[in-house]
């Protein structure tokens, strides 16, 4: 049997073999792929813009003007006029309290006050006659002194029954509950029947038309709060609705326990939608059109701990740190780390590192064969901002 050609068989398989395994051309050990190419990457300029500069606030509205109205006299309510969500007037009256009562009592006091107007007038005629009868010598030096005597006890008598006249009619006034300015019904507590004595609660009302935001912000923004300024605000009844009040109110002191500036704003509420109570989200405006540098969120990227961007400088990715502030929409405001004008990279960014060469690409997405170092320049003052 001829065994050459199995033989040689065998042998070409273990050369093909031993080719795949690495017997041919050893690997260079570069990377695959030209990384000198550059990394394509999209980009976008960093635009300097008027934004108004602000703090995030949290507070309650509270109504301008509230009071607890209690029971002045003493005695049982008669009747109760309005409930809670009434509005009312000021000095509409909103309960009564025993009128028949101090209605009698004012009248009696009326009347003692006309009894001792009447006496004084008689001390005063007799006064006036022992004086013409001791000009006469009829009368004796003592029948003037007790003239006199009794003119002056009347006087006094006469202002006694004016105070307790006064008294009585202020008891009739105070047996009706009246409203002390324009506001609604919060609570009604005391309900008619009821006996009650003088500072006995009886309804509590709130002056809506007016409201007072009252919040506070960080201690180092103590210098910066100021009467005037805006605040913007939203509730959770209205939360696609903005809200705005006025600064009216700042506290002298700092709260020693939140290390906070409380203030207040003032707040219109003609329409009545707000409420009394009311949590509300918000901010005060610092400074109207701040120069503030925005970028496309897309360019910011975070990784443990690090905010940074990347920008083109001579068609190469140099990584910077930056301090961020609001999310404007679709850009993100930067407060330090980069200035206008310098290009920053907003694809891409996964594959760059600090030095990386990158190439750009087009607005429909192929890269740009041309060096990344010639097209990363400010936009020109015709082009669009992103």
């Amino acid at each position: 049997m001829n065994m050459t050609k199995p033989i040689l068989r065998g042998i070409a398989v273990v050369c093909l073999a031993a080719a795949l395994a690495g017997c041919g051309p050893r690997d260079s050990g570069k990377p695959k792929g030209d990384r000198r190419a550059g990394v394509p990457v999209s980009v976008a300029a960093a635009v300097q813009m008027p934004v108004d500069r602000v703090v995030t606030v949290v507070g309650t509205l509270f109504a301008w003007d509230e009071a607890t109205l209690a029971a002045e006299v003493e005695g049982r309510v008669e009747t109760t006029l309005v409930d809670f969500g009434s509005r009312v007037n000021a000095g509409q009256v909103l309960a009564r309290i025993d009128t028949t009562t101090y209605e009698a009592l004012a009248l009696a006091a009326a009347a003692n006050l006309a009894r001792a107007g009447a006496n004084y007038t008689n001390a005063m005629q007799s006064l006036r006659r022992v004086r013409e009868l001791q000009e006469q010598n009829i009368s004796s030096a003592a029948d003037l002194d007790k003239a006199m005597a009794d003119a002056g006890q009347t006087a006094a008598e006469v202002k006694a029954a004016e105070a307790a006249e006064v008294i009585a009619r202020l008891n009739l006034s105070r047996s009706q509950v009246k409203a002390p300015f324009e506001a609604a019904v919060s609570e009604r507590v005391a309900s008619a029947g009821d006996y009650v004595k003088a500072g006995t609660p009886l309804f509590r009302v709130v002056n809506d038309s007016q409201l007072k935001l009252t919040v506070q912000v960080a201690e180092r923004y103590g210098a910066e709060i100021k009467q005037g300024q805006t605040v913007r605000f939203s509730v959770d009844q209205y939360p696609d609705q903005k809200f705005e009040g006025r600064v009216e109110l700042i506290s002298p002191a700092i709260n020693t326990g939140t290390r906070g500036l409380t203030f207040a704003a003032l707040v219109t509420n003609a329409d009545r939608k707000l409420k009394a109570s009311s949590y509300a989200r918000g901010e005060v405006v610092l400074e109207r059109n701040a120069p503030t540098i925005l970028v496309p969120l897309d360019a910011v990227v975070s990784f443990a701990g690090v905010t940074r961007v990347y920008i083109v400088q001579n068609g190469q990715a140099r990584a910077r740190q930056v301090k961020v502030g609001r999310v404007l929409e679709t850009r993100q405001e930067i407060r330090s780390g980069i200035q206008a004008g310098e290009i920053v990279v907003t694809t891409g960014q996964s594959k760059l590192y600090d030095g990386a060469a990158v190439l750009l690409k087009s607005a429909d997405g192929r890269v740009e064969t041309k060096s990344a170092g010639a097209t990363a320049a400010a936009p020109k003052s015709g082009d669009k901002q992103p």
